[in-house]
């Protein structure tokens, strides 16, 4: 897997201050992607235990709240097993801490992957222009959903987070 940056105190992608993972590869290619620049699966660095450890550490810090994967798309078919054992390994070392991922295919389209349980909140959904909001949170158009999952899974349907 590769990646283009890790992101340390982000306050824009998710609930508190958080470690953001920009990793490579995306299918989508949404019309004005403000990120295209991780649109290539074969850019960026190669994700490795540097990588890994310059994010364990931000971790540690008792003010980071969580984790979010971004992109590109981290569910990209390319990155879908390397990130879901790094998801495993960031739950057994920081079991407080929160883990965020968004990703261009919807949650009916991923809801049966395995693992998909060590995510807490998942953003669904393409960008699309025109349904552009500069007012919704988190999102960066009105199709994309925020979406609980650990709620999701136990009441087998949609539940939001807010």
């Amino acid at each position: 897997m590769k990646y283009h940056n890790i992101t340390h105190d982000d306050m824009l992608n998710g609930t508190g201050l958080r470690v953001v993972l920009w990793v490579s590869g995306c299918e989508h290619k949404c019309y004005n992607c403000h990120n295209k620049i991780t649109w290539d699966i074969n850019k960026g660095l190669i994700f490795d235990e540097s990588a890994k450890k310059e994010i364990f550490s931000a971790l540690e810090k008792n003010y980071i709240k969580g984790i979010t994967f971004s992109g590109g798309d981290p569910l990209h078919k390319q990155n879908r097993e390397e990130i879901f054992n790094f998801m495993k390994e960031i739950k057994s070392n920081f079991p407080t801490k929160d883990i965020w991922l968004y990703t261009g295919y919807t949650w009916e389209e991923i809801n049966n992957l395995n693992n998909i349980e060590y995510i807490d909140v998942l953003v669904d959904g393409k960008y699309i222009d025109e349904l552009s909001n500069k007012e919704l949170q988190w999102i960066g158009s009105s199709n994309q959903r925020v979406i609980d999952v650990k709620k999701t899974l136990m009441e087998d349907k949609i539940v939001y987070y807010y």
